[in-house]
């Protein structure tokens, strides 16, 4: 495993960090992984308040002496924020679940702007951290960032952070706060954490046909996987990337890649290369989506991630099998999850990171897939499914 220096405090992190969202639902499974990688020389661990039982399962994964081998991260949600006592509610939650008495890397989750950063200010926030950094119960303060590059700019610059995460990937290198953002940080002495390396996994399975014959075609054979985690490696201002690795193999691939990948070691050729991948799926996406699920759940039940999933298939798969996509994985449930469940509440668009318009996505997801024959179809697989 390589690592790189956090130039704020010195600590040596594993440039393969573990992104916990996604870890499997079976929690033998989940603990197998995390103790695999850790064994491996991942050194640095991310979960959320937020990630519905997340907390725990890392928790559990940990005991038996795994914890002193990490720096573990976790989130506090601002928005569950209304006064000072809610700080240690939530914190104190966060303790219990991860079975730790301390959190090296404590994050601010999805911070908008500096206006939200100046309300929890107001709510007592200083105070309490400062009280927590004291009594060694948190290490370091950061805040993670799904938003423009001009308030990230100011956010940085409304506090000594000492670190920061960011989504960032090769086809997000000028969105959200974007490499600009990234260089800025850098400068600043914060290492960066990255999300999202993968967007989400669809630079790896939901790509157009014309990238995928790119990467086979090129001089060096690598799995779209690899290009991309190694476009965020070869740049020495990202301090490591969080990849959500929820199968064995694909762990053991990130490790291996994490293992040679080095910084500044592309060639023109590959940027080249990125480039017209890039082009290819601007070309071809219709909703930035990633899948986070931070959407989710819709009161009213939409799949919201699922219907964006089969619209951004249609131009790579071709309508007949994007609907037919759709209409099996709308109506596997008791009740469908299907776009015309949606009321527009919005509900749904308060929590997405990507700032997507959900509602009239959704409208558009209508639209293609649930013409005349989509009820009746549905009607008879649900028939078929109950026999």
């Amino acid at each position: 495993m390589q690592y790189r220096v956090n130039p704020k405090n010195g600590d040596n992190l594993s440039v393969l960090g573990y992104g916990c969202m996604r870890l499997p639902r079976n929690e033998g499974d989940a603990a197998r992984l995390l103790r695999h990688a850790i064994d491996s020389g991942v050194n640095y661990l991310d979960t959320a308040y937020i990630y519905m039982g997340n907390e725990a399962v890392v928790g559990r994964a940990l005991e038996g002496g795994y914890r002193e081998r990490v720096k573990l991260a976790t989130k506090l949600p601002p928005y569950f924020v209304r006064k000072y006592e809610d700080f240690d509610r939530i914190f104190n939650t966060q303790l219990k679940n991860l079975k730790t008495d301390y959190i090296d890397y404590y994050l601010i989750h999805m911070l908008p702007d500096a206006h939200v950063w100046e309300r929890l200010k107001d709510t007592g926030f200083t105070r309490w951290f400062e009280e927590k950094r004291a009594g060694g119960r948190i290490l370091n303060l950061g805040f993670s960032y799904h938003g423009g590059k001009e308030s990230f700019i100011e956010l940085l610059d409304a506090n000594d952070w000492d670190f920061c995460m960011i989504q960032y990937n090769f086809y997000d290198e000028n969105n959200q706060a974007g490499r600009s953002g990234l260089e800025y940080a850098a400068q600043k002495g914060l290492p960066v954490m990255v999300m999202e390396p993968l967007r989400g996994g669809k630079l790896v399975n939901a790509l157009p046909k014309q990238v995928y014959q790119m990467w086979n075609n090129a001089a060096i054979k690598r799995s779209p996987a690899e290009w991309a985690l190694r476009w965020v490696w070869n740049q020495p201002e990202v301090t490591l990337l969080l990849s959500g690795m929820n199968t064995m193999d694909m762990l053991d691939e990130n490790l291996r890649i994490a293992n040679e990948a080095e910084p500044e070691s592309f060639t023109e050729g590959d940027f080249a290369l990125f480039d017209k991948a890039r082009a290819l799926i601007a070309a071809s996406t219709k909703v930035p989506c990633t899948a986070c699920g931070y959407c989710m759940p819709c009161p009213h039940g939409v799949d919201i991630p699922t219907c964006f999933y089969a619209l951004n298939q249609l131009p790579i798969e071709g309508r007949i099998r994007s609907w037919t996509n759709y209409l099996t994985f709308t109506s596997m449930t008791a009740e469908t999850t299907s776009a015309s469940r949606c009321v527009k509440c919005g509900a749904c668009e308060a929590h997405c990171p990507q700032g997507i318009a959900i509602r009239d996505n959704l409208d558009a997801v209508k639209r293609e897939f649930e013409g005349p024959l989509y009820k009746p179809v549905r009607f008879i697989i649900k028939k078929f499914m109950k026999f």
